[in-house]
């Protein structure tokens, strides 16, 4: 019984090193932990390059680790839905940021220069009636 109490405390004192924060891009959303560790990052349970397939989304999801030169000392954990692979990636850059901004604030400046802690909310336009797609019309003959 004494062991069980002693996992518990230890299972209490890692959830409380570990940051949490939601990142948004198109229609992604993904939540992501951050603690410290050997530089692992998970994607719905892959490894990130077993998930992330093309080396620019790769790159693009270490840069803010890249930027406060600490690629080998967190461990990342997130989940991602919705969108596609690249709003994924842009997902999971900004809840990396702010997760790694509430774990330390003095990250905030060089990660707000390169504008990762910004939500870019950017998104598909709709489709307009009379159009073919939000802003094509369809082909127009004078005679």
């Amino acid at each position: 019984m004494n062991s069980d109490n002693l996992e518990a405390q230890k299972s209490r004192s890692d959830f409380k090193e570990i940051n949490y924060a939601t990142g948004r891009r198109k229609k992604s959303i993904a939540r992501v932990w951050v603690k410290k560790g050997s530089g692992k990052i998970l994607v719905n349970g892959k490894e990130m390059f077993k998930y992330f397939k093309r080396p620019v989304h790769q790159i693009s999801v270490v840069r803010p680790l890249q930027e406060i030169n600490s690629e080998k000392e967190f461990d990342v954990k997130c989940t991602v839905k919705g969108g596609g692979l690249s709003g994924q990636a842009g997902a999971i850059i900004h809840g990396l940021s702010r997760a790694l901004v509430i774990r330390d604030s003095s990250f905030k400046k060089k990660l707000k220069k390169n504008k990762f802690t910004t939500r870019d909310s950017r998104k598909v336009e709709r489709k307009k009636y009379g159009h073919r797609k939000a802003r094509r019309s369809f082909q127009f003959s004078k005679r």
